[in-house]
């Protein structure tokens, strides 16, 4: 594989949750963060993930959550009392249930340089399934079959999976449901198909015996997805000891297809690196990072709603083969980097 780098294009963030509206009155948003990202037309466009909360009561907590009411989907404000000692700030433990305290959806925003985003004032997708009752969070965008595939991680109280939305024009949409059940995220397709079939990055959430690794199923529609595999998993260093998991969907180059994933560490802090798996057998994995593209350095991507993480699930390449590749940092907002040769 040739050797990359990762050069950040600026040392402050190009979108943070104050420039996004909230999308109900009682809301606060939390980030905006893990977009996945586009060329449509001569725009760029990212699908933010927005975080949402309703601001603690004394001694309370107040969950968002979506529920079916008289037959709709609507959304509903839980109040608990606030779990003693110290919890983790993205998911509370009441009684059996875990709730996540925020409520996401996605959101697009537009560019026509790259660095300079509007956000929309209203979601695109917002949760309005069972499915996805405690949200919808880190899509993934992939041009196919002359349509944008949408996957995205669908979370209720039933656990995470991928969900798969198209869309032709980002205006209207057509959901395609739960394509992966729980427990899974991190999922990205491939911009062709392969021999034949369509192939598809995800990872199950291992929990008693090994660690979250990255997977490789196939299909023959795009729905109904078999013959999954372990792809590789985290190779134990320091820097993703913890996990693993597959960002953006893969680009093709003479060398094979480029898939940038992330690692966690012990530590729980987030860095980026990538893989290389053969052009005509996604399943032979050619090479892959030993030490990191990028680690949290700069304050924002340090401090924020959960500390130390750099995530990306979204780049673009350009006419002129440039790469750019936007990330979360700190489930609070966005920064830009270019993918270099070196």
């Amino acid at each position: 594989m040739k050797k990359y780098q990762l050069r950040r294009l600026s040392d402050q963030p190009i979108i943070t949750a104050a420039d996004v509206n909230p999308s109900h009155p009682q809301f606060r948003v939390m980030g905006a963060f893990n977009p996945a990202a586009c060329r449509f037309g001569d725009e760029i466009l990212l699908l933010l993930r927005v975080a949402e909360a309703v601001d603690t009561l004394p001694g309370k907590i107040q969950v968002p959550i979506v529920q079916q009411l008289d037959g709709q989907f609507q959304l509903v404000i839980k109040m608990f009392a606030e779990p003693e000692g110290d919890y983790d700030p993205r998911v509370v433990q009441i009684g059996d249930q875990a709730y996540l305290t925020s409520l996401s959806h996605l959101r697009l925003a537009r560019s026509r340089d790259g660095i300079h985003f509007t956000v929309d004032s209203n979601p695109f997708i917002f949760p309005e399934r069972a499915d996805e009752s405690f949200g919808v969070e880190d899509a993934r965008i992939t041009l196919l079959d002359g349509q944008y595939w949408i996957t995205y991680t669908a979370v209720s109280e039933n656990g995470p999976g991928v969900g798969l939305i198209v869309t032709k024009d980002f205006v209207s949409f057509e959901r395609r449901g739960m394509i992966i059940p729980p427990p899974n995220k991190d999922a990205c397709l491939f911009p062709e198909k392969i021999n034949g079939f369509y192939y598809l990055l995800h990872r199950p959430m291992v929990a008693d015996i090994g660690k979250p690794s990255v997977w490789l199923a196939r299909s023959t529609d795009g729905i109904h997805w078999g013959d999954h595999r372990f792809l590789f998993g985290a190779a134990g260093t320091q820097w993703e000891h913890l996990k693993i998991g597959a960002g953006p969907e893969p680009i093709r180059t003479d060398d094979g297809w480029l898939v940038c994933y992330h690692g966690a560490s012990v530590d729980h802090e987030y860095s980026l690196a990538l893989a290389l798996l053969d052009r005509d057998d996604p399943t032979q994995l050619l090479d892959r990072s030993t030490e990191p593209l990028m680690v949290p350095e700069l304050e924002w991507e340090k401090t924020g709603f959960f500390p130390n993480v750099v995530f990306t699930n979204g780049w673009v390449q350009l006419p002129d083969g440039r790469i750019l590749v936007y990330y979360g940092a700190a489930d609070y907002c966005v920064g830009v980097a270019e993918l270099v040769t070196v």
